[in-house]
């Protein structure tokens, strides 16, 4: 079997592609980003966040072996710091934001309500897509969250084309595209990096690389497993980041978005993260060992990493406990509302299926 590439240690830094063999030197080039220098405030809030997401999806879990949720249902278990990091960086109603099928963290993180994430996951009226999307395809044109895509790597194609709609409107906000390292060999994806360096457009591509894919190593699947390289040939800068520090992935978001407003065009940015769990809850994951898994989690952990610098803050267990306290009756309480609430009904079956009523 092969290994996975482990991400770097806490704290590591992050690091930019050099230029490319035969590239302008003299072009301009993002600095190597530095650690977000967060408040006790900021660092509490992206605990709480990261521990939501974690308890949410641990629920979400269990509501799949009772048979509340049907269909596919992929947990973000473990990458937790990406989400939170870069969408804490963002604009909500400015910014948007489009990812792949992994996307209850996504939402959570920008703040859309659990109760209606929840309702979504068990098929139900009250869920922020009226039951119809599910676990996979969530939206929320409210907070320019456009999904939630089954089809691997096309939501980087959509994501241009809004990146595109930001650059057309001349409102100021940033795309960012987030892919896993599977659909990073997507021909698609290459596609919209072409354009979007052509158009100069104000996204950053974000690859949430959790080692695996479906179920195949990176380094058994890509020829090139440094995929911040991936950009090069399109002259796209790439950074490479410890997606499991919340504090790393924050700092290069914020050295991402200085270079996409500065009018530069896209930039890359490589999440080195992991998923503790399969792809999806079908998934039994027999392709990676039980050590591997508990070694990540015991060197790794993202929460437990942001419980180490509120420690070096001076915030004590009993405050923690109490976060934790609140988070566990709020995801009880999204699950709670999420059994109670009604099904569609039948005839919704033929609504929004075309844009006009026939």
């Amino acid at each position: 079997m092969a290994k996975p590439t482990t991400p770097r240690p806490s704290r590591a830094k992050a690091k930019a592609a050099a230029p490319a063999a035969g590239a302008d030197h003299n072009r301009p080039r993002p600095d190597t980003p530095k650690d977000y220098d967060a408040s006790k405030e900021e660092l509490l809030e992206f605990y709480r966040q990261m521990v939501l997401i974690r308890r949410f999806e641990e629920k979400a879990g269990q509501l799949y072996g009772l048979g509340l949720i049907g269909g596919f249902c992929h947990l973000y278990i473990g990458q937790e710091a990406v989400a939170v990091g870069i969408q804490s960086a963002l604009q909500p109603g400015k910014d948007s934001v489009i990812t792949g099928y992994r996307d209850h963290g996504h939402m959570l993180a920008y703040g859309i309500d659990p109760n209606v994430i929840m309702a979504e996951l068990t098929g139900r009226e009250a869920g922020i897509s009226r039951g119809k999307g599910g676990s996979m395809h969530m939206f929320s044109v409210e907070h320019k969250f456009y999904g939630g895509h089954g089809i691997v790597g096309a939501q980087v194609s959509l994501g241009a084309g809004l990146g595109f709609a930001h650059k057309y409107n001349n409102d100021g906000g940033v795309c960012v595209a987030y892919f896993g390292d599977g659909a990073a060999n997507q021909g698609q994806v290459y596609e919209s990096f072409n354009m979007a360096e052509l158009w100069k457009l104000p996204i950053i591509f974000v690859i949430e690389n959790n080692q695996y894919a479906m179920g195949t190593s990176v380094n058994r699947s890509s020829a090139e497993d440094q995929l911040y390289r991936r950009g090069e040939s399109f002259r796209i800068p790439g950074i490479q980041v410890n997606g499991m520090d919340v504090l790393a992935v924050r700092g290069a978001t914020e050295e991402a978005l200085k270079w996409v407003q500065a009018g530069n065009g896209p930039i890359l940015l490589e999440m080195k993260t992991y998923r503790y769990r399969g792809h999806s809850m079908s998934d039994p994951a027999k392709y990676r060992s039980r050590e591997e898994v508990q070694s990540m989690r015991e060197k790794s952990d993202p929460i437990e990493g942001v419980k180490k610098y509120l420690a070096e803050m001076g915030v004590g267990e009993d405050e923690l406990k109490k976060i934790d306290q609140d988070i566990r009756k709020v995801v009880s309480d999204a699950a709670d509302f999420a059994e109670t609430s009604p099904e569609p009904e039948l005839h919704d079956l033929y609504t929004d299926v075309l844009v006009e009523q026939y």
